[in-house]
């Protein structure tokens, strides 16, 4: 874990250790990569339940399975929801209160590819922006088991350096990093007990990376990324993230941002 030199030092209000046992918690884009390595770590730390959200029913419903062997039954639960609809996120949040009754962590993890500008930013910023404020101002106030709460904004290396091979990508990312700063200020934490963090991965093997030329803007930018990567060590697997975000949710201070490359 690397704590970026953004950050600011630990004050003393931000200190307090966030236990997991017991608590409950919804991650976007849960069925797959990053998403299902969280869910997997949080409940080996003794997560009372998790709502994962997906696009796809049949990956979803696998995991939940999957997720259900290892761990025990009525832990997991799947949610059919697209981070571009808001009406479908805010019912994911209202299921997941039905089902474990309370809700103490949102991981912003979904992720979209499309060539069309408008859904890229929709996707990749407007969602993340959707699950953080539909937790910060209602469902975590509410529904948390202890009063205090735990959001956690998967963004990127390139939200904080850019990205020659997907300047898009760096724009949404960055924004996530943003929303975190503020939000996560002592301010806004003294005042809500609520911790917002970022988690910046760098070269993970997921689903993510295999990508061809029809998932960037145009030529230029698909041999830019053709040309990064083969200057990076091989990708680390997604369960160190997973690892990663369990440590960052319990011990980081609100508005830090944590870089986790290279399984570092």
């Amino acid at each position: 874990l690397i704590w970026s030199e953004t950050c600011e030092p630990t004050t003393p209000t931000q200190i307090k250790m966030f236990p997991i046992s017991g608590k409950v918690a919804l991650i976007t884009g849960g069925s797959e990569g990053i998403g299902a390595a969280i869910a997997k770590e949080l409940l080996r730390a003794e997560l009372k339940g998790v709502a994962i959200l997906g696009r796809s029913a049949g990956k979803g419903t696998r995991r939940v399975e999957e997720l259900t062997n290892e761990f025990g039954k009525g832990r997991v639960i799947f949610i059919r929801a697209d981070v571009l609809i808001k009406e479908e996120i805010e019912e994911a949040f209202k299921k997941t209160v039905e089902t474990f009754n309370n809700i103490d962590i949102v991981v912003n993890n979904a992720l979209s590819r499309t060539k069309d500008w408008d859904r890229y930013i929709a996707a990749n910023l407007t969602g993340t922006i959707t699950g953080t404020m539909l937790a910060y101002e209602t469902y975590l106030p509410k529904y948390a088991s202890d009063n205090k709460g735990v959001i956690i904004n998967i963004s990127s290396p390139s939200g904080l350096y850019g990205s020659p091979f997907s300047p898009l990508y760096a724009a949404a990312k960055s924004g996530s990093i943003a929303l975190t700063i503020s939000l996560g200020s002592d301010y806004h934490y003294n005042r809500t007990g609520i911790k917002v963090i970022a988690v910046c991965p760098g070269y993970t093997d997921t689903a993510a990376i295999d990508l061809g030329q029809d998932n960037f803007q145009g030529p230029a930018y698909y041999e830019a990324f053709v040309e990064a990567i083969k200057a990076l060590p091989p990708p680390q697997p997604a369960s160190v993230v997973g690892k990663a975000v369990v440590t960052v949710i319990k011990e980081a201070r609100s508005g830090s941002i944590w870089m986790v490359h290279d399984s570092q």
